[in-house]
């Protein structure tokens, strides 16, 4: 299906509105790669990312239209072995399962990714995906999923939070095998710092907004997480696991 085929088809089945349709309508003769950027009229793709940064492009998908994820995503799936969308519907990964047969949606994570590529990129460095509660799990998937898509080892240890410090502890020969752990955790957030006083690698924490009202939707676990007393803890934004995943990934693949 070719692209004026793809914007009709979208445009006919309510994906994109009608000035969206005749926008897109208007770039594809126009539509070209300069300076390694390729123009969809809504939506500048950057076509230097994986030289530059080692991974192509990815999408966040919350707050574009369907049709709008789905032409950026296509664009890129049809130039990279593997891609990811975050924050995505179920429509988007429905829409592009026509035409892209390896992709994939993961409901907890809410990702649409393309992963034919599985070479691990840095061996067996093992990175570890701790939550605090089974609540936090979805937030974590987006950081283990990120994390392997990139070329990673991922290891999941879900729901050992403080409340049940023993659950952790049953646990501590694993997370100090790790090379970076990765720590997702609402409520007070005391798991970084716990899981920092324990290895001697990085730890990335991941404030969830998981909580009751005193929570502030993830507030009182971000700055929790910024005051740990154990050093070698890091933090990323309220519910960012890609983030997490991604830096991670970074930290994991330094010589």
């Amino acid at each position: 299906m070719n692209e004026i085929s793809t914007i009709l088809q979208q445009y006919k089945e309510g994906g994109l509105s009608l000035q969206e349709a005749e926008t897109a309508l208007k770039h594809e003769a126009a539509q070209h790669e300069t300076g390694r950027i390729m123009d969809l009229g809504f939506a500048q793709i950057d076509l230097e990312r994986k030289e530059r940064c080692g991974f192509p492009e990815v999408v966040y998908c919350a707050g574009k239209t369907v049709g709008q994820s789905v032409r950026i995503l296509s664009a890129l799936m049809n130039k990279y072995t593997n891609v990811i969308g975050t924050r995505a519907s179920r429509e988007v990964y429905e829409k592009l399962a026509p035409d892209f047969p390896a992709v994939q949606y993961d409901d907890l994570s809410r990702m649409v990714y393309q992963f034919t590529d599985k070479t691990p990129i840095n061996g067996d460095r093992i990175i570890a995906v701790i939550t605090a509660g089974t609540s936090d799990i979805p937030i974590a998937e987006e950081a283990a999923l990120t994390a392997e898509i990139m070329g990673n080892k991922v290891q999941r240890i879900y729901d050992v939070g403080v409340a049940g410090l023993h659950r952790l502890l049953a646990h501590c020969e694993e997370i100090r095998k790790a090379n970076v752990n990765i720590v997702v955790a609402g409520m007070e957030g005391a798991l970084a710092s716990v899981v920092g006083g324990l290895v001697d690698k990085p730890v990335i924490a991941v404030p969830t907004s998981i909580g009751y009202g005193a929570n502030f939707h993830g507030l009182s676990a971000l700055l929790a997480m910024l005051n740990s007393c154990a050093s070698g803890v890091s933090v990323v934004n309220i519910d960012n696991g890609f983030g997490a995943g991604r830096m991670a990934g970074i930290i994991n693949g330094m010589r």
